[in-house]
């Protein structure tokens, strides 16, 4: 049997620790996304008997190669293949919880999963200073038969250490957040709650004890559901008049190939379940709640070269909110995504429009695709200079949730961090953290049948430069606000020595 323990001082009081561990989503925002995925979360929070699932991946490097791999595989597959489980290079981990004592400590163990056996026990004591907490991490644990051993255990020690350290950063950042946004808790109704941005935003509202409402395409399973269909023009009226906010995430994924079935889906999805949305919370708006929506946009508002005819030896002005759409397709389409919240705004609801850059994230989009380039040394600048507005997947959970919570927001804000990059300096700090090399230029033929001529220009080879400024001076707090820190977090690379 072996053992492990991390150790982590916390500058918040041990009942606000404590708690933040027993709301629902506490698992999503600590399980690293290179150590794999939550395929069901905790049945009834940390008491005892509850259960959870995760899909864990393979150690290091070789695991990241093959998760990011295989997640861009199932990007590219149709829903109903890409579910299955045979397409996920992960096995399967039953997480039990075996004894709680409120305010002190909760242990849960391995009820079935790749180790022969593991019990990690959380404890929870008052620090040195007053309103500190030290929450200390035990592992108890035996390796396989077939891998026990000296370098073994040295290994999943490491892995353990990488993990824990994510874990540490993530929950300082999250209580940091809830600390400055306390407040009544509110119900907040997501649709795309399942997406990748939409799962971290539920997770990070929950942790801070506000109701989540997920709108759902099927017959609703428990009453924090709320049934829609945007296609047919539906909304449960009445489970929509619980939530003081809406945060709207759901449309057609954009990555693919632009044919002209994809770029209508993708005007669509938007356009249609946006307005749904809009018209009724505005036929609400007479009950006297004070309601907000968050609608999703995206940069790609100001169109694929804004900056066309700048000059080239200098960095473009960065664009911020007052700057005019685009005229390529996907301006168009944010165009008309934000013009949709128009009947709620017209009823007197804040409305708030989140223009998302590029957000970085292991388990999908942009970043997870590059891996498997990078991790197998091929990796390397897509164009040259043109400018990546980028953000964190923390972040841009962050900025969302800081909408929803600070009533002084609204009209359309960047959801990008403060220090965009070009092609040459993203690829340079990718290829830094993962300590592989950058210089192999991909070819534009590449994206180009991929994506299609008009996708390739208007997503992996544009150029928008985009200001941070109104966020920040809305009072969001950025917990990465460069592309190095963000990556080592999200890819848990520590700092060089």
């Amino acid at each position: 049997m072996s053992t492990f323990r991390y150790e982590t001082t916390l500058p918040y009081p041990r009942a606000d620790v404590f708690a933040w561990f027993t709301r629902p989503g506490a698992l999503v925002r600590l399980t690293p996304s290179f150590f794999g995925t939550i395929l069901a979360e905790p049945s009834d929070g940390i008491n005892p008997g509850s259960m959870a699932a995760m899909g864990v991946g393979a150690p290091g490097g070789a695991g990241m190669w093959l998760g990011s791999a295989a997640g861009t595989v199932r990007g590219l597959l149709p829903a109903a293949i890409a579910g299955k489980k045979w397409a996920r290079p992960e096995i399967r981990w039953d997480a039990l919880h075996t004894e709680l004592v409120p305010g002190v400590s909760f242990t849960d163990v391995m009820d079935k999963g790749p180790l022969a056996s593991w019990t990690h026990k959380h404890s929870f004591t008052d620090g040195a200073e007053p309103g500190t907490t030290v929450m200390i991490d035990e592992v108890a644990y035996e390796l396989p038969s077939l891998a026990r051993g000296d370098w073994a255990r040295k290994k999943l020690d490491a892995e353990l250490t990488r993990m824990f350290a994510f874990r540490e950063r993530q929950l300082l950042g999250d209580l940091a957040f809830h600390a400055t946004h306390s407040g009544p808790p509110l119900t907040i109704a997501v649709s795309g709650a399942s997406g990748l941005v939409g799962r971290q935003i539920c997770a990070l509202l929950g942790g801070g004890g506000h109701t989540v409402l997920k709108l759902v395409r099927r017959a609703p399973k428990s009453t924090d559901e709320i049934f829609w269909d945007p296609d047919a023009g539906v909304l449960d009226s009445a489970g929509l008049a619980r939530a003081n906010v809406v945060i709207h995430l759901a449309g057609h994924p954009i990555g693919g190939r632009f044919t002209e079935t994809v770029k209508d889906a993708i005007y669509v999805s938007r356009v249609r379940g946006t307005r749904l949305l809009a018209q009724s919370l505005a036929a609400l708006a007479s009950d006297g709640v004070n309601r907000t929506l968050v609608s999703g946009s995206a940069v790609g508002y100001y169109g694929a070269d804004p900056h066309a005819g700048a000059d080239a030896l200098r960095p473009p002005r960065a664009l911020v909110e007052t700057d005019p759409p685009g005229t390529d397709f996907l301006a168009g389409v944010c165009r008309d995504w934000e013009a949709s919240c128009a009947p709620a705004a017209e009823a007197g609801v804040r409305v708030v429009n989140v223009r998302t850059g590029i957000v970085m994230s292991a388990a999908g989009g942009v970043l997870q695709r590059l891996l498997p380039l990078y991790l197998s040394g091929a990796g390397g600048p897509l164009g040259s200079g043109q400018w990546q507005s980028w953000v964190g997947i923390d972040d841009i959970a962050g900025i969302f949730a800081h909408a929803a919570l600070t009533s002084s927001v609204h009209g359309p804000v960047n959801g990008v961090a403060p220090q965009p990059v070009t092609a040459e300096g993203f690829a340079h700090t990718l290829g830094s953290v993962l300590r592989r090399p950058s210089k192999l230029k991909v070819p534009e033929l590449g994206p180009r049948l991929l994506l299609g001529d008009q996708g390739a220009a208007e997503l992996a080879l544009a150029s928008q430069r985009v200001s941070a400024a109104a966020v920040l001076a809305s009072g969001y707090e950025f917990r990465n606000q460069d592309l190095e820190s963000a990556l080592r977090h999200i890819l848990g690379e520590q700092l060089p020595g």
